[in-house]
């Protein structure tokens, strides 16, 4: 039963009195003086604080069981803490632990044996980083959600303060570069460039002064990344022991987290890294026509079948430092991803991937032949090495032998990227190139989901599925150009796409339109500003509306006659200033051949050529001087 008793008690002290009520004396006869407590004459509406404690069932040894809490400065508060506890103990939740959460988080750690290594040293970094720095020292019974708000508050405070940081160091890079750059012209003038070498010294001693302590900013990611971790281990706590009363980590609330989008180099953006060196977004995407170039650089590189395979295949960097050639099968044509090679503190582990990444991949014939060729250099390598060659059974090695660290494939793709002058991609990034490939190639969404070792369709139909222009023939018009509307026209010169207007059968013009006198206008096309007209129309029109619809009617038109396909319409009108948009229009054109060859007059071949055939055909591919 229910039946909390309330009292006030204050930390006032004094002399202290037996049950009797006689002073208490020491050794030397004097009074013992001590918290007074419930004693001190002061109590009342103003002196001291309500405390509370009632009774719980006897333990299984019989062992009394009694709630104790205080502090608070209202009873009506009191009573709603006890009532609280009460309810609480009667759910099983262990309320009388004084078990502290740092204590906690740590017991449940080392509870787990199933974790992944990877999944097990993420955890144990929140642990140590932010988990026992802000939440250690609370009693588990005690933990809410608003210790936790705390947690993610104290952890945006450091953001701020680390962004400073990283500010005054970015400003000491500039400042020792100025000074170094200095001392480069000073060449020649021994007093001038002596003090310029002291100044350049200076500064860069104040930049590494400057660097230390500097740590990455908290994403939001990572935050919630922290709280997934909170999450996991206090439903553990209340599955085995109903150590918590809610999984407290359900209830907060962080900044969202959007996952980027991959985006493609196109011209344009390429032009602007060029320029300014900067890339358009954290996950870029090669065109066909650069991947091509890409791996006509790497021809004679000694993994350039691994970068063929990363490309066309999208495994993970860890599934492939990790097959084995008895996984393998260039006669069937398949490979099967049941392995992967995890680094912790650049430490290398040997783990089964996630039930959903255990696959097996189909290969293509070049595919096959690129594997064929890769052991023919590896034969060649252990006959030069001879006794100094390391067996690792591995399929992708270095010459002697030795098998891959996943992290030095990443830095090996970096630098062959640099050479190569192409805009730059990361290793990962090839997972999503290769996905836009076979999409673009017309595979199903669900074939790439299972080629790339997804848990679900959704993850790879939000994260891998870039736009490449070559895929627009896939989209539907825009909704301007479904519904087409009459506006009668007239044709002053008629379009005319020239064939350096065309590039893999797409052809990307604009139709620009430009009010003359009255409501005439006059609508040309052109394929980039300043270049010559293509063809062009005049009209009477109300606004840049009407021009925008003729010049879809025209160029729809056109394309019937021409036998043409029209791809897509983007309609540009609302870039233009509020003040412009009664003069100007701009519409955007992407084109296509519609013409295919057919398979009329072929004798379509069946069966497979042997795995020689294919080996002696690889071997005769001619190949480009060797990337440094």
């Amino acid at each position: 039963m229910f039946e909390p008793s309330y009292y006030r008690r204050c930390q006032c002290k004094g002399p202290l009195k037996d049950k009797n009520g006689q002073p208490l004396l020491d050794a030397d006869g004097n009074p013992k003086i001590g918290s007074i407590g419930t004693t001190c004459p002061k109590l009342g509406k103003n002196h001291g604080t309500w405390n509370f404690y009632f009774e719980l069932e006897p333990s299984e040894g019989g062992t009394r069981q009694r709630v104790r809490r205080g502090g608070f400065t209202k009873l009506d508060d009191a009573k709603k803490k006890a009532k609280e506890i009460y309810d609480a103990a009667v759910a099983g939740t262990d309320v009388l632990s004084d078990e502290k959460c740092g204590d906690f988080f740590l017991r449940w750690i080392k509870a787990k044996k199933s974790l992944a290594r990877t999944t097990r040293r993420g955890y144990e970094e929140h642990i140590e980083l932010y988990l026992l720095p802000h939440l250690g020292h609370i009693k588990r019974r005690d933990l809410k959600v608003r210790h936790l708000d705390k947690l993610f508050d104290a952890i945006e405070k450091e953001n701020a303060e680390r962004v400073l940081h990283r500010l005054r160091v970015d400003q000491l890079q500039k400042d020792r570069d100025a000074a170094h750059r200095t001392w480069v012209k000073a060449a020649g003038k021994a007093e001038e460039r002596r003090i310029a070498r002291r100044a350049f010294l200076d500064a860069n001693a104040a930049l590494r002064e400057g660097k230390k302590g500097l740590r990455k900013v908290t994403s939001a990611a990572t935050m919630h990344r922290i709280n997934d971790t909170i999450s996991s281990a206090l439903s553990w706590g209340i599955k085995r022991e109903q150590a918590f009363a809610k999984n407290w980590a359900h209830f907060v609330e962080l900044p969202p987290v959007t996952r980027p989008k991959p985006l493609v180099w196109t011209d344009e953006r390429i032009e602007h890294w060029k320029r300014t060196g900067e890339k358009p977004g954290p996950v870029m995407v090669w065109t066909p026509k650069l991947t091509g170039e890409f791996l006509d650089f790497v021809m004679d590189d000694w993994l350039y079948e691994l970068w063929h395979s990363f490309i066309f295949l999208g495994p993970r960097r860890g599934e492939m430092a990790a097959l084995p050639w008895t996984e393998v099968s260039t006669d069937a044509l398949w490979m099967r991803i049941s392995q992967q090679i995890v680094e912790v503190a650049y430490k290398l582990y040997g783990e089964a991937p996630k039930a959903d990444s255990v696959r097996t991949l189909s290969l293509s014939m070049e595919s096959g032949d690129n594997l064929v060729s890769f052991r023919s250099k590896q034969d060649r390598m252990r006959q030069e090495w001879g006794d100094a060659y390391v067996e690792s059974g591995r399929v992708w090695t270095h010459e002697n032998g030795e098998e891959l660290h996943p992290d030095w494939i990443s830095r090996r793709f970096t630098r062959l990227v640099e050479l190569s002058g192409l805009p730059p991609v990361r290793l990962h990034d090839l997972r999503h190139l290769a996905a836009t490939l076979a999409l673009l190639a017309g595979h199903d969404i669900k074939v790439v989901q299972e080629k790339l070792g997804h848990s679900s369709r959704q993850i790879t139909s939000d994260t891998y599925t870039s736009v490449l222009p070559e895929m627009m023939r896939a989209e539907a018009e825009s909704v301007m150009a479904v519904v087409p509307r009459d506006i009668p026209f007239e044709v002053r010169t008629p379009l005319a796409l020239p064939e350096s207007a065309w590039q893999n059968d797409m052809a990307v013009f604009f139709a620009h339109g430009s009010k003359q006198s009255g409501d005439t206008w006059a609508v040309g096309a052109q394929s980039q500003p300043g270049s010559d007209l293509l063809g062009m129309i005049r009209l009477t029109a109300r606004g840049q509306d009407d021009a925008a619809n003729a010049a879809v009617k025209w160029i729809r038109d056109h394309c019937s006659a021409k036998d043409l396909e029209l791809v897509r319409v983007e309609n540009f009108n609302d870039r233009y200033p509020e003040g412009q948009r009664a003069t100007f229009s701009l519409t955007r054109f992407t084109v296509a051949r519609s013409e295919s060859p057919g398979v009329e007059g072929w004798t379509l071949p069946t069966g497979l050529p042997p795995a020689a055939s294919r080996a002696g055909r690889r071997a005769s591919n001619r190949r480009r001087p060797k990337a440094a």
